[in-house]
């Protein structure tokens, strides 16, 4: 419902999914109905929705010589945020803090990175530039993002052994990740069961769970898994792909992505469902973390500014198009209590996801759609 009002409310859904969500815990309250304990599903969902997100980003993902252009302009998007955004915030944590530079680091890089899962559903009635930026620009996010969160988190001491370290890991995942989507490929070609699609989800998220558990960028497997299946066109001139019929494979690709946005749909919607409900009115009103809040939002849309200046992008209505949301959230839950800082706690999460989803309805309501 949310979704099919959406293009004539210009309300987010995900605005509206909080708000349910925040409305079933107060209404479980007066009607005295006992709910488990909901916050260890959140990180769960949160993970098998990133995966779902990016692998659907990634499947949408058009590579050839006309999006050179754009590729690039979102390779600088999701990177310039991380780098500025990243510093300063983490520089101010340390100034106000006394805590270590590297640990101020980890707490900040969540609130750097652009939430796809909320960004590629909210501009789906712009124009088809404004589409294919955010679909680019918030999936590398993602991915870049989580990569340099857990170089930061899993190394004890940042220097030339763990930058090595860390280089290694990224060509290990490239090797693994181009073995596996061969694999998969190859399944999709030989699996004749009724029941075949779900089966390889399973298999991509076993995959990234493995991966991952190895302190891999497992990210890079979904998205260089889906960059291969979403073109098999341009891959059609290597003659390795005709061993696996491309032409039956796109048939069998299109109704996997269709799945995959089905699957990816319920997901999210679950996912800011039980965060709705597991906020608290003192986490979003709390005086002590609002003006920090207020400042790193502002923070972000200077830079997004700038960024889109130097890109030569329009200012309207991208510049409102920046929301923290889902993997915030994951990567906020999944620092140590030995890295943590006081300053970053919940509340402040709540308050800089809100706030740029406000942003953002207002940039959405002031922008005409395009069919």
């Amino acid at each position: 419902m949310f979704d099919i009002t959406a293009p004539k409310t210009k309300i987010p859904t995900v605005i509206l999914l909080l708000i349910v969500g925040f409305g079933l815990k107060e209404l479980a309250k007066v009607l005295r109905i006992d709910v488990p304990d909901l916050s260890d599903t959140l990180p769960l969902l949160g993970t098998v929705g990133l995966i779902l997100i990016v692998m659907e980003g990634a499947l949408d993902l058009q590579l050839n010589k006309e999006k050179l252009s754009i590729v690039r302009k979102s390779i600088w998007g999701s990177l310039i945020p991380i780098i500025l955004l990243g510093g300063g915030i983490a520089y101010a944590f340390h100034l106000y803090s006394g805590y270590p530079l590297k640990d101020c680091i980890t707490n900040a890089l969540p609130l750097c990175i652009i939430s796809s899962a909320i960004a590629i559903p909210t501009v789906r009635n712009l124009s088809k530039q404004a589409k294919e930026f955010i679909t680019f620009e918030s999936s590398l996010s993602d991915i870049i993002g989580v990569i340099i969160f857990n170089f930061f988190a899993l190394n004890e001491m940042i220097n030339a052994a763990s930058v090595g370290e860390f280089f290694l890991q990224l060509i290990a995942i490239v090797v693994i990740s181009l073995i596996a989507t061969l694999l998969l490929a190859f399944l999709f070609k030989r699996i004749n069961h009724h029941i075949k699609f779900l089966p390889i989800i399973f298999m991509v998220i076993l995959i990234y769970t493995i991966a991952k558990a190895y302190h891999l960028p497992a990210l890079i497997f979904i998205l260089i898994f889906g960059l291969f299946l979403g073109n098999l066109d341009e891959l059609k001139r290597y003659s390795f792909i005709n061993k696996f019929d491309p032409d039956n494979l796109e048939k069998e690709v299109h109704k996997f992505h269709e799945i995959t946005i089905e699957f990816t749909f319920l997901i999210r919607s679950l996912f800011f469902l039980v965060f709705g409900y597991l906020i608290k009115a003192e986490e979003v009103l709390n005086t002590a973390t609002i003006g920090w809040a207020g400042a790193i939002v502002a923070a972000i849309l200077v830079i997004r500014v700038i960024q889109l200046k130097i890109s030569k992008l329009p200012l309207h209505p991208l510049a409102f198009i920046a929301p923290r949301g889902l993997i915030t959230v994951l990567l906020f839950v999944s620092i140590t209590p030995a890295q943590a800082i006081p300053i970053m706690n919940q509340s402040l999460i709540i308050q800089v996801i809100l706030l740029c989803a406000l942003i953002m309805m207002i940039g959405i309501m002031t922008t005409k759609t395009r069919p």
